[in-house]
């Protein structure tokens, strides 16, 4: 039988995970093959172009913009100070002393004798990039940045906000069905990823950005806290750059979905190890999931032979989750594909496959209405 592809997520306890750690602009990589490094370690910097500011030196001067250049106490390329003195001008015969000072610290980039105008570019912002993941640097790409490999545990999400952060798993309900509530957080998840069931409360997500907690893993969200959470209506979902002080991962979807029992079983297993989290998320062209990923103690060492997780796409007991109503959110395993068309209560045809779910039977559902949970 042929197999049957469609979009999934995957949810592995091992795995070699590979992540790519570039610049936004060519500078220096700090790490070398076969170095290990830690979640907070730099393996690249680099400096963007600090912030221009215009000022009209011909206007402060009160002189004709073709004389600016001869007032010029600095040149192009020179450093200034805050409040330093850049030009100065004297009028009615040196009786008064007009003078511009730097509105901010930074270089003298152009001074126009046409419009009267000096460009002062602050300082460079530096900006470092760090490993992420506990690995080894396998790759490095000149002026760019390295990519790092680790052994580990894997779950991806539907959804996240947030940016990459680490700490360790800190399982706080009983059940992949409990409401994660303000009662189960405390002074003790500081620092913490915090796992939750199947939703996750305002109130909850509050009490441990109060607590310092670094993150929540949980099923599910209600679209009402995360546009409170937020203060604005997510438009196209595109997450990441969020600093609301903690992130976000929903494994299952929005509303009170229960977290898959496979997710919540790994995350319990791996309780109080360090998780490595990013609830960055494009649904567009360019699929970005949010993560979690579990580095596997004394597995660090990258080794010649790699283990290959390709996926093969849907077949018999391949785990699957609905996508959409009326089963949204079920999870169960793939019986049958049969592979002629079936007519569906739409009227349209479509291919079809026989699904067993995990508590209520089994079903005829579309196969475009399914996920597969890649193990």
């Amino acid at each position: 039988m042929g197999h049957a592809y469609t979009p999934g997520l995957k949810v592995t306890g091992k795995m070699l995970i590979t992540k790519k750690r570039i610049l936004p602009l060519k500078g220096e990589v700090l790490a070398k093959v076969g170095d290990k490094v830690q979640p907070d370690t730099v393996v690249a910097r680099t400096f963007l172009p600090g912030p221009v500011e215009p000022m009209n030196v011909a206007n402060i001067l009160s002189i004709a913009p073709e004389d600016v250049p001869y007032f010029m106490l600095k040149k192009e390329g020179e450093k200034v100070q805050k409040d330093e003195i850049m030009a100065k001008a004297k009028t009615f015969f040196g009786l008064f002393t007009s003078v511009c000072k730097a509105k901010a610290e930074g270089t003298i980039e152009s001074i126009s004798s046409i419009t009267g105008q000096v460009l002062l570019r602050g300082n460079p912002v530096p900006v470092e990039v760090h490993a992420y993941l506990v690995g080894e640097v396998v790759e490095v790409f000149p002026q760019e940045g390295v990519a790092v490999s680790s052994w580990g545990s894997f779950i991806q999400g539907i959804f996240g906000v947030g940016g990459e952060t680490n700490g360790e798993i800190k399982i706080v309900v009983g059940s992949p069905s409990d409401i994660l509530t303000d009662k189960e957080i405390d002074e003790n998840s500081k620092g913490k990823i915090i796992v939750g069931g199947c939703l996750v409360t305002a109130s909850a997500i509050n009490k441990a950005i109060s607590a310092g907690a670094k993150g929540i893993i949980v099923g599910g969200l209600d679209d009402k806290d995360l546009r409170d959470f937020l203060g604005y209506d997510l438009g196209v979902a595109i997450t990441g750059s969020e600093e609301k002080g903690i992130t976000l991962v929903i494994t299952e979807g929005f509303g009170q979905i229960n977290m898959a029992q496979r997710t919540f079983n790994l995350l319990k297993s791996n309780q109080g190890k360090l998780a490595c989290i990013n609830g960055a998320t494009q649904i567009r062209a360019g699929v970005i999931r949010p993560e979690v990923i579990i580095p596997i103690a004394g597995d660090v060492k990258i080794k010649e032979e790699k283990e290959k997780f390709e996926s093969v796409g849907l077949e018999a007991d391949s785990p699957i989750r609905v996508i959409r109503q009326p089963y949204f959110g079920k999870l169960g395993q793939v019986k049958d594909l049969p592979p002629a068309l079936q007519k569906l209560e739409t009227e349209s045809t479509a291919r079809v496959l026989e699904v067993e779910f995990d508590s209520d039977g089994r079903a005829i559902v579309p196969r475009a209405n399914v996920e597969m949970l890649e193990e």
